[in-house]
């Protein structure tokens, strides 16, 4: 186990599963997930609130109300220079116009949890939406400071997903760290569960039915791999405990070896 890093603030949301084996899915993720974000990532017990159907000692239940009164808090614990994970796991919906995470009772939508996150003082929130339909989140909550992944690209990505359990998988994975800094990205661990999401189709012989997305420059477009400009404050945002000047000066550090070792070669 890290030590713990009091500058990140996380927020995991687990919906309703529906039905039992859904529900069983959920929980197990949102287990593995807590157990990472605290054992690897050094994420602490007081700086991490988990919302779920069924909650677990020391959990919230995931009501709209409860959600509500989870950021109301965080508006006096966060600072500008906190960096804030929202990690939603559970079945998503879009009727066409308005699209929602499922929650216990009535839902939010991609709205609702723009004005929350507008609320905040921190300057940086990592949103991880890895509900279906959650693509439309996309155009809703993209700002200055935010990064965005959602696990499908669209509303009409209706299907359960099964990106949260590879984006675990990444978090565990000894060989995510790409570019050998020694650090974990937001964007090494997105890449590593996008591969492992579309490796898992192939191998199933299946039409894929999730594409996640990611956005990090605030124009409400997501893309399934960095281009257009997107990607680089994912590249510089780190979940283990680097501020964005250390990860800059770190991959610079880490792209200087890379070149002697090609030079020596």
């Amino acid at each position: 186990t890290i030590p713990t890093d009091g500058n990140k603030f996380a927020v995991i949301i687990i919906g309703p599963g529906g039905e039992e084996a859904y529900a069983q899915q959920f929980a197990q993720w949102s287990t593995d997930l807590t157990k990472v974000l605290n054992t690897r990532y050094g994420f602490g017990n007081d700086r991490l609130r988990v919302l779920s159907e069924k909650p677990q000692p020391n959990q919230l239940r995931a009501t709209a109300e409860e959600v509500r009164r989870t950021f109301a808090a965080l508006k006096s614990e966060l600072t500008p220079e906190n960096v804030l994970f929202v990690f939603l796991i559970g079945h998503g919906s879009w009727d066409g116009k308005e699209a929602k995470f499922n929650l216990v009772g009535p839902d939010l939508s991609s709205q609702d949890y723009n004005t929350l996150f507008t609320q905040l003082p921190t300057r940086r929130i990592v949103v991880f939406n890895m509900a279906s339909a959650s693509g439309e989140f996309v155009k809703s909550i993209s700002a200055k400071g935010r990064i965005v992944i959602t696990a499908t690209r669209s509303g009409q990505e209706t299907n359960a997903t099964r990106f949260a359990g590879f984006l675990i998988t990444a978090l565990n994975a000894t060989d995510s760290d790409t570019d050998q800094d020694g650090h974990i990205s937001v964007l090494e661990a997105f890449t590593y569960a996008n591969r492992l999401t579309n490796e898992f189709y192939t191998r199933a012989g299946r039409l894929s039915t999730e594409h996640a997305l990611l956005e990090d420059n605030g124009d409400g477009v997501g893309h399934e791999r960095p281009e257009a400009g997107e990607g680089l404050l994912a590249r510089a945002t780190y979940l283990d405990s680097l501020s964005v000047e250390q990860a800059t000066a770190n991959a610079t550090t880490a792209k200087m070896l890379k070149e002697r070792e090609r030079l020596e070669g």
